[in-house]
């Protein structure tokens, strides 16, 4: 399993009240919080945001309220894999129960710039960055997380089963 895409790229300490602001969750529809996704700190992500895109981020990324909102909102605009240096314990859980791939892997985080090309390979943690040509060795995906990532959740992988 692939993701490839363009780079939004963000500092330390992105919280989930910049990632989907707390003004909007009055709704649970993933296609209307995409619509805010990021809006506090990137007002035009939402324009340029496409389907398979790849944000990366340095430290602490989905710091902040436990809400699962925030994976919801960023997989919804059509982020295909979230990069950082390190992720709030609690965003990692909510971004592998709802099928968002994030990987930590500080290295790439620092070495890769907004605009670069990137693809992750989920099976063996590499992440090429295709402007640069630089490679970097990231967290594979154990194979369970592989299955709950494909089945879109952990709902529905558990629904399959």
């Amino acid at each position: 399993m692939k993701a490839t895409g363009s780079v939004f790229k963000y500092g330390d300490n992105v919280d989930t009240d910049v990632i989907i602001p707390a003004r909007y969750l009055n709704s649970s529809d993933p296609a209307e919080l995409a619509t805010h996704c990021m809006e506090d700190i990137d007002k035009d992500f939402v324009k340029n945001v496409k389907k398979g895109d790849i944000i990366v981020a340095n430290k602490n990324f989905g710091c902040g309220s436990s809400r699962e909102h925030a994976p919801i909102s960023i997989k919804a605009a059509g982020v295909s894999c979230v990069i950082a240096e390190t992720f709030a314990r609690i965003f990692y859980r909510n971004a592998i129960n709802i099928g968002l791939p994030i990987v930590e892997c500080p290295e790439a985080a620092v070495a890769i710039s907004a605009g670069d090309e990137v693809e992750v390979d989920f099976d063996s943690g590499v992440i090429t960055d295709k402007t640069t040509g630089q490679t970097f060795q990231g967290q594979p995906f154990p194979e369970f997380m592989q299955k709950i990532i494909k089945a879109e959740g952990l709902v529905n992988y558990i629904n399959n089963k």
